[in-house]
């Protein structure tokens, strides 16, 4: 079905019915489409998260002797998930982009309390 007869999206029915991996716009919506506007403000949205995380690490981090700031999980998660309930997944997130280093594959509550996340 190339065309769903339910959308006022003209522009639908002439793309083709299969992209390659190769092509650039394989796995990306069509140009100026809601869904494109969408998965902008996501990103636009995470990324300020993230900067917020940032910023509450540099407040309740305690400055180390090389100079970086640094806090455990257990207390970043105390103080950040009154914010939002996806601590984990912003760390994921700002460590991804170089912001943060800590050690592991992911973070527990609990468990990886004494980790240490150092603001890069």
């Amino acid at each position: 079905q190339r065309k769903n007869p339910f959308s006022g999206d003209n522009r639908l029915a002439s793309k083709p019915a299969h992209t390659h991996r190769g092509d650039p716009t394989y796995g990306r919506p069509p140009g100026g489409s809601r869904t494109e506007q969408r998965g902008k403000d996501a990103h636009s949205h995470v990324g300020k998260e993230v900067e917020e995380l940032c910023l509450i690490i540099r407040r309740t981090g305690e400055v180390g002797e090389d100079g970086q700031v640094s806090v455990t999980f257990g207390q970043l998660f105390e103080t950040y998930v009154t914010i939002s309930n996806k601590v984990v997944g912003i760390l994921l997130r700002a460590r991804k982009h170089g912001l943060v280093h800590f050690e592991g594959e992911m973070l527990w509550q609990g468990k990886d309390d004494d980790v240490v996340i150092t603001l890069l």
